[in-house]
């Protein structure tokens, strides 16, 4: 299974008020396990960054001047992404961009959905976490994922970190006993990645000591939540 973790900075908000892409970054996941096979590009717009968008990115009108196209990195682009699922952090924003970029290029129109398929993780975090806030800090809070470093929004740094609080959010809880809410309290520790080359773990069966300890931990999960699913 590939996945390719996906964000994009802009000149603005609006693609139909004529704002481009100024940098995608992508990640590569294989198996759900990052790999690294990345895909990363800055842009020329030609045309003025809104004074809002640089206070967010960063990125300047001056450090664009001599960056490419979209026209001329498009087809590195297209082939980084065919086929994979896109995970995106409010996938229509990003797709919307991406699409209003490709319908100005000419020869046959083209389409982000025709090319990959898309997971949106904003509209699962809200699934999951309905009520709560679900932006990108805010999940990372929730999930102990260190960004700390992420002063300004970043294409290939946000998609890094999304990749993080992907496979967390889609691969079972934060905490096996819930006891309280995920707010965080500032000790997170920052997630260490495993080399993607490194060989298949041995699987050691359980002693007779250690399943009845095992048991007698889904009972107290029983006890405090009123159910535990590894019961049933």
């Amino acid at each position: 299974m590939r996945q390719v973790v996906l964000d994009t900075e802009t000149t603005g908000i609006n693609p139909k008020e004529g704002h481009k892409i100024i940098e995608i970054g992508c990640v590569e996941l294989i198996n759900r396990r990052l790999t690294r096979n990345h895909f990363h590009v800055y842009l020329n717009p030609d045309r003025e960054i809104d004074a809002g968008a640089i206070e967010v990115h960063g990125i300047t009108n001056e450090f664009l001047k001599d960056k490419p196209r979209f026209a001329n990195v498009v087809e590195d682009f297209m082939r980084f992404t065919q086929g994979a699922e896109l995970i995106i952090h409010n996938a229509p924003f990003d797709v919307g961009f991406l699409n209003h970029e490709l319908a100005l290029l000419t020869g046959e129109p083209r389409r982000v959905e025709t090319n990959s398929t898309v997971f949106d993780t904003l509209a699962y975090a809200r699934k999951k976490h309905p009520g709560a806030r679900n932006s990108l800090d805010a999940l990372c809070k929730r999930y102990g994922i260190d960004n700390s470093h992420r002063e300004l929004h970043g294409a290939l740094l946000d998609a890094e970190i999304l990749a993080d609080v992907y496979l967390l959010m889609t691969g079972g809880q934060a905490s096996l006993l819930d006891e309280g809410d995920h707010t965080g309290n500032g000790n997170e520790q920052p997630i260490v990645r495993l080399s993607a080359d490194r060989p298949q773990l041995k699987i050691i069966a359980c002693s007779s000591e250690e399943e009845q300890a095992h048991q007698q931990r889904l009972a107290k999960i029983a006890k405090i939540s009123g159910n535990c699913l590894w019961q049933q």
